[in-house]
């Protein structure tokens, strides 16, 4: 929850930047922007942090073609973080598995109001799906050490978003959109806490966007 609470404080903040960079360069012509774009995202959710790559291919000026690239980890919204005076952190009750997120994603890309708004605010939506590869570590064993008990499952998920991107540069692509993820496992499910098996991970994440495009 302090995630989501974390992406509320910033939703303002955007939408008031986007709106003053949406009213620049009125009588500007239409920029032509490179067709392919590959860069990273960095991904804050309600498991915490993770990161990611893209890459696009415009097919039209509104409409986008990608794939896309993430590492995250699932955290149950009842979890609560707990650390000794040293500042390691402590077992949390009832964990057993550490669950990260590993989707390979492809999707379309839909820009909105491109008469309406300036090219240096390019408002769109999209929409995602692929494979997803579950892996899972003992919650027990610091995070390291756990990497070696890992494991592997496999699953389908996918996405829908909305987001922007921002500036006129021709070279380089920033943006950020919010995305709405859901991932089903196949076969059983993973034994995140003892004795409750989680075959769908269902999860909001806010996710910047830097790149090139050429």
């Amino acid at each position: 929850m302090k995630k989501y609470f974390l992406i509320l404080l910033i939703i303002p903040f955007l939408t008031n930047y986007s709106q003053k960079i949406g009213q620049l360069n009125d009588e500007k012509p239409n920029i032509e922007f490179p067709v392919n774009a590959v860069g990273m995202d960095l991904m804050i959710g309600e498991g915490g942090f993770g990161f990611g790559g893209f890459y696009r291919y415009n097919l039209t000026n509104v409409l986008t073609v990608f794939t896309d690239f993430s590492v995250s980890e699932s955290k149950d919204e009842r979890e609560i973080e707990r650390y000794d005076i040293f500042g390691y952190p402590l077992p949390i009750y009832g964990k057993k598995n550490r669950l990260y997120l590993l989707p390979l994603n492809f999707g379309l890309q839909y820009r909105l109001f491109p008469k309406s708004l300036t090219d240096n605010l390019r408002p769109y939506v999209s929409i995602a799906f692929g494979p997803t590869m579950f892996i899972t570590s003992p919650a027990e064993k610091e995070f390291f050490k756990s990497l070696a008990y890992a494991h592997a499952k496999y699953g389908i998920g996918g996405y829908v978003g909305f987001g922007a991107n921002f500036g006129t540069n021709v070279n380089n692509l920033t943006g950020i959109n919010i995305r709405y993820y859901i991932n089903q496992l196949f076969g059983e499910g993973i034994e995140q806490y003892y004795d409750k098996f989680k075959k769908n991970v269902q999860q909001v994440s806010l996710t910047i966007n830097i790149g090139i495009m050429y």
